[in-house]
């Protein structure tokens, strides 16, 4: 095969001779690292994990028992994608238990995509390049922490069934064609941005090493062939499972609920979400050596680049910054181009081929500082976040069975420090936002915000309990309790509020450490605290309370 860019390597004596490069130390010392932080850490501060973990626990066979026959209810005819994790659940949680797998499938989110990248690497370059251990610092990245599971585990299987994919390019077109379909499908059935990362990998592998094909037409009709054939694979399976069951997410009667990354500025941090964890600035500096690797060896000539991948890694990156940020009731969908592009970059490029054992030395030591320090930092985080887990989980001890926890929580005025860096990624995000959902599997009690959103979850939730209950839902400061303009604010896009002394037990409060940002530690008459553990506080709602209007909090005047 021909490369772009390989550099012209002088003569050497033996001393100067070129290194053998071998990464598969660093790779299994990463892969058993993260097993061991999966271990250590049950409820690590990922976004989305708890609620996942959630419904993993209903959908293994805790729908089963009480109270929750009577709440929830599965039928897989409300989505066709996104639901890798429920299918597995159901398979597989009765004979493992939904801990362990939960565990599992949080490990495959984290090593598949940066595994699949490097399997790419090597089926193109051949050898196991230094440059293959810095692909694992893409393991950590704002839709892992967001704890976006399907997704994650989607684009490691997309890179992998691009290897197979590769291999068989130039084999009987019909087998290509089948093994597409039958690819198309699982992604489809993981998650739909997945198949799309699939038929943008391809599509840049059938564009083969050199861009000078676009210089024959003979060659241009040939991959205008191959491209129409790729996508038809592709799409046939997709539109068929919509055909079956047509049932694509919503955004609660607001047509599409287009939200933009509207400035430069957005942007920008849209696209460092490709590495973004807790603290973008630590990330950034852990980050900086292997871009300061790629640039040295462009300066150097020492790289070879796939082009029809950087073809397409320039489409993802167009992606990255076009797309909008919320559409169709799923949130932050421009997160998931980033994180595509970089995982492509990395994989299209081979730098510094050609070393002397002394700087192959010193490229390793570089990229593995840069890879193991994120994960020392991410695995800081998680330790730090054991003590809320704890927090919650004792509170939740005192939630008997049956009953309804409204969850809110402590909304702080300033997102810093290092203290509590756990708290928050990406921006200032919360990452103990879902915690309060443990409550299904831990109490046996019924939290309004478990995700089971139509078109992405077959879980739904059954009549009374759906008249207090959204598909998916944030954690609401513990003033919208106390100001009424708040509530006002919020009534539409969390119903549960409505009457809420009497349709609920308990009040959740999660971050409760730290004031609230607009009515500190003040809580509105009828709520006895049952159990305060620091991080997490549990009140019970005394329903004989009259709902008439009370003191309102000063702070409330800078809620809107």
């Amino acid at each position: 095969m021909e490369r772009i860019a390989a550099p012209a390597v002088a003569a050497a004596g033996p001393e100067q001779s070129i290194a053998r490069q071998d990464s598969t130390v660093a790779i299994v010392a990463f892969v058993g690292l993260a097993a061991a932080l999966v271990l250590l850490f049950p409820f690590p501060p990922v976004l989305d994990y708890a609620n996942h973990y959630a419904r993993i626990w209903l959908l293994s066979g805790g729908i089963g028992e009480q109270p929750f026959p009577e709440i929830y209810a599965v039928d897989w005819n409300r989505t066709f994608t996104n639901v890798g994790i429920d299918v597995l659940a159901t398979w597989l949680g009765p004979l493992v238990g939904a801990d362990r797998l939960a565990r599992a499938l949080l490990f495959l989110a984290i090593v598949l995509p940066p595994l699949g990248a490097i399997g790419l690497h090597r089926a193109l370059f051949g050898g196991r390049h230094h440059w293959q251990t810095a692909m694992l610092s893409l393991s950590w990245c704002a839709t892992m922490i967001g704890g976006f599971i399907n997704f994650q585990i989607g684009l490691g299987m997309a890179l992998f069934f691009a290897c197979v994919d590769l291999r068989l390019q130039r084999r009987n077109p019909a087998l290509v064609f089948v093994w597409r379909l039958a690819a198309a499908l699982l992604l489809t059935v993981m998650h739909i941005f997945a198949l799309g990362f699939y038929m943008a990998i391809v599509c840049g592998l059938e564009f083969s090493w050199r861009i000078d094909i676009v210089r024959s037409k003979v060659g241009l009709m040939r991959l205008a062939g191959r491209l129409v054939l790729a996508f038809g694979a592709c799409v046939l399976p997709p539109f068929a499972l919509y055909l079956h069951t047509a049932a694509l997410p919503n955004a609660g009667g607001d047509g599409l609920g287009l939200v933009w990354n509207d400035g430069v500025v957005l942007i920008v941090m849209n696209l460092l979400s490709a590495i973004t964890t807790y603290v973008p600035v630590v990330d950034v500096v852990l980050v900086l050596p292997l871009i300061l690797i790629c640039t040295r060896a462009i300066r150097a000539g020492d790289i070879r680049m796939h082009a029809g991948l950087a073809v397409a890694a320039c489409g993802l990156l167009l992606l990255s910054c076009v797309s909008p940020r919320h559409m169709l009731g799923t949130g932050w969908i421009s997160w998931r181009f980033p994180i595509m592009t970089a995982l492509v970059a990395m994989a299209m490029v081979c730098p510094f081929d050609n070393l002397t054992r002394r700087h192959a030395l010193l490229l390793a030591l570089v990229i593995n500082f840069a890879v193991f320090g994120r994960t020392g930092w991410v695995g800081w985080n998680w330790w730090l976040a054991q003590k809320d887990v704890a927090a919650v989980e004792a509170v939740l001890k005192k939630a008997p069975a049956g009953a309804a926890v409204l969850p809110l929580g402590h909304e702080p005025e300033t997102v810093s420090g290092l203290a509590h860096s756990n708290r928050h990624f990406a921006w200032g995000l919360d990452t103990f936002r879902h915690l309060p959902t443990l409550a299904v599997p831990f109490s046996h009690a019924f939290v309004p915000t478990l995700f089971t959103a139509k078109g992405k979850q077959p879980l739904s939730v059954l009549t009374p309990w759906s008249e207090i209950a959204v598909p998916e839902g944030n954690l609401l400061s513990i003033g919208v309790l106390s100001c009424p303009a708040m509530m006002q604010q919020y009534r539409d896009f969390t119903p549960y509020l409505s009457d809420w002394r009497s349709r609920f037990d308990f009040v959740l409060v999660a971050n409760a450490d730290i004031p609230d940002r607009y009515v500190g530690t003040f809580m509105p008459v009828g709520l006895t605290l049952v159990e305060d553990a620091g991080f997490a506080k549990l009140y019970r709602i005394n329903k004989a309370v009259p709902a008439e209007p009370f003191a309102i909090p000063a702070g409330c005047a800078t809620a809107l």
